[in-house]
């Protein structure tokens, strides 16, 4: 019970500043400094649980205020704080309310059969090819019994190179637009065509059978 009281307070506590601090919490982004740096990370976080802001336009704006190694550092950090936070909520606070939401997803059954065998292959292959919704993969292995550990560092590795990208697209923006647009672009039509090929395969699979 008290669990369940601290997780729905922080999650009030975290949708209300994302909320009523929008704007003043981008104003610090961009003007830089150390208190922008953890005010970054926070509204990263914030927006792992509400995406206030488009993840590609924050850690874009991030790249460009700090450049590109920093923009990285804090884009990762600020992310996989907001992605534990949704974890242990999904295992310890909301699990009711998290198993309801599942069930929209009736092929999550298959993911749930494959995080089982493999946890660590089937999270970093649903960072890399984001096949299924970042915040249902958060939820799955919240109800799941896979190691924190484990989900930490596969989310980890899984979510960098598409943080490097944002970074570096973010970075050149004020240099050069048309780079950073088609950085972007190439690697969002990359993704698209491994899902293609992927759904493709499945489908061809399924008639098959």
């Amino acid at each position: 019970m008290v669990k369940r009281i601290l997780s729905i307070s922080l999650f009030i506590i975290v949708i209300s500043i994302g909320l009523l601090q929008k704007d003043e919490l981008l104003i610090l982004i961009k003007a830089g400094g150390i208190i922008s740096v953890l005010i970054s990370m926070l509204f990263v976080a914030i927006c792992v649980f509400f995406p206030i802001i488009p993840f590609p336009v924050l850690a874009g704006l991030i790249g460009g205020v700090y450049g590109t190694s920093q923009g990285v550092i804090v884009s990762l950090t600020g992310a996989m704080a907001g992605t534990m936070g949704f974890f242990y909520l999904s295992r310890y606070g909301f699990r009711d309310y998290a198993q309801s939401k599942l069930m929209k997803y009736p092929k999550i059954q298959e993911y749930d059969e494959f995080l089982n065998r493999n946890s660590f292959v089937a999270i970093l292959t649903c960072r890399l090819i984001p096949i299924i919704p970042a915040p249902v993969v958060n939820i799955i292995c919240g109800l799941s019994k896979v190691n924190g550990l484990i989900f930490f560092t596969a989310s980890s590795l899984g979510k960098i190179p598409n943080i490097l990208i944002l970074s570096i697209a973010g970075a050149s923006f004020s240099s050069n637009k048309l780079f950073s647009f088609g950085l972007y672009g190439g690697y969002i039509l990359i993704l698209f065509l491994v899902n293609f090929v992927i759904m493709y395969r499945k489908m061809t699979k399924e008639s098959v059978d």
